[in-house]
């Protein structure tokens, strides 16, 4: 998504977008720098995109994202192969920036900073100031923005940045405080998706139940309740909500307003409550087995998803045994095991008790075959359920209990299937409605029970 927004500033600027990397003359490489795997990778497709300037006449090659921000000038200097690296106060002015760079010119790499400051500590008074440069600026109807693919999905930024502070994480400091953006401009890059052939948004940010905080009486729920009014918009599904913050009144808005999936994606992390305080997170075993009760007693059916981190300073086994106690009871429909990554920065990279990267590996091995079964029994509760589907290719979609990565349901077609339905050939963006006859692990088979 943030790449789709570069891209619509390029080509609001005069670029054009090329359809393969070799057919460009700059690629512009949109990094992640939130742990070391995806740092890796991050370099990986920097050093990979040099090579094409060496072999296929790519002329120039110019990194942007959240690695850029991060390590600004540090890593303009270790990797030589960019022509440029660009942080966050760039992007108002990247078709510049590129014309520039194109031409024979230099930009030089910023000193990063931590965006925290950039903005009051009272989110009340956020609105007043100068957004983040990465965001459009309030009140900004226009969309800058150019879709990337074709699929009928689409992420829709509706904030930037984090006030909390936990331990692992270093999005913050380069993100940013929490800024929302106003409902209108959500509403209004909704609209422009569903014209460009989307069915499906997932509203993002590193905190979706912070949205609102800084713009006086908007709530989550006013927003989902504007968005379900976009003509042609068939799903909404709301992404990180921070089970701290999780109130009633969200719950009920997820679970009962049009075309709002009763989707929850809850990034527990842990279930031992030491080991949450150390992460500077609040809850436990307990009060989050309350919380997804809550959410069952609304609708059994919701689709519910969690990422933990193992290994983690200080974590002992009895407290590894509580997260796959809480895992075992909690029937999840998706859960993402991550080892933990110590990232300077963080309260974490100075914690006592870190673990080697060898018994943290083992932890991961260990709770992830054991997410892996949970899932599969979770998939196969599933069976027998009605449940609706979006096309995604052929005769392949996701169920509404289904994120992007929580797997897929292929889609047969059942006896009582109208025969013209039989004969038509499903397309990316149809809604279907199917039985779940089977599970393969986590995915699903659906038997098509509609024309």
């Amino acid at each position: 998504m943030d790449a789709e927004e570069l891209a619509g500033r390029l080509v609001a600027g005069g670029f054009v977008m090329a359809d393969e990397p070799t057919d460009a003359d700059t690629i512009l490489v949109n990094t992640c720098g939130f742990i070391d795997a995806a740092k890796k990778d991050s370099i990986d497709q920097i050093l990979a995109a040099a090579e094409l300037r060496q072999a296929d006449g790519v002329k120039h090659v110019v990194v942007a994202g959240c690695l850029a921000e991060r390590y600004g000038a540090e890593l303009a200097a270790e990797l030589p192969e960019a022509d440029a690296v660009l942080g966050f106060d760039d992007y108002p002015e990247i078709a510049e920036r590129l014309r520039r760079i194109a031409s024979g010119g230099t930009v030089t790499a910023h000193q990063p900073q931590d965006r925290r400051g950039l903005l009051p500590i009272s989110p009340a008074s956020r609105q007043r100031t100068l957004p983040d440069p990465a965001l459009p600026e309030p009140g900004y109807r226009k969309v800058v923005r150019s879709r990337l693919d074709n699929s009928p999905s689409a992420a829709l930024k509706i904030a930037s940045g984090c006030d909390r502070r936990c331990a692992f994480c270093a999005i913050p400091a380069f993100r940013g405080a929490y800024l929302s953006k106003p409902p209108a401009d959500v509403v209004a890059e909704a609209r422009w998706l569903v014209d460009q052939g989307v069915k499906e948004v997932l509203l993002v940010s590193e905190n979706s139940t912070s949205y609102g905080k800084d713009l006086p009486g908007v709530q989550p729920a006013q927003l989902l309740a504007e968005l379900s009014h976009v003509d042609g918009l068939e799903w909404i599904r709301m992404t990180y909500l921070q089970p701290a913050e999780l109130r009633p009144a969200l719950i009920d808005a997820i679970c009962g307003t049009e075309h709002v999936l009763p989707y929850f994606d809850l990034p527990f992390q842990h279930a031992a409550a030491p080991v949450l305080r150390r992460m500077r997170r609040f809850g436990d075993a307990e009060s989050f087995l309350e919380l997804l009760e809550s959410i069952r007693s609304r609708n059994l059916a919701a689709g519910i998803r969690t990422n933990v981190i193992v290994g983690f300073p200080g974590e002992t086994e009895s407290d590894l045994e509580e997260l796959a106690e809480f895992l075992t009871a909690a029937r999840l429909d998706a859960i993402g095991v991550f080892g933990y990554s110590n990232e300077e920065g963080t309260e974490g990279y100075s914690l006592d008790g870190q673990l080697d990267a060898d018994e943290i590996a083992g932890r991961v091995e260990w709770i992830t075959s054991l997410v892996d079964e949970l899932m599969a029994q979770r998939a196969e509760d599933r069976i027998a359920q009605l449940v609706p589907i979006l096309v995604e290719g052929a005769d392949l979609g996701r169920a509404a209990q289904q994120g992007p990565s929580d797997g897929i349901t292929r889609i047969e077609y059942g006896a009582d299937a109208k025969p013209a339905r039989r004969r038509r050939m499903l397309v990316p963006g149809d809604l279907v409605l199917g039985k779940v006859v089977a599970n393969d692990g986590v995915d699903l088979v659906a038997e098509l029970t509609e024309g």
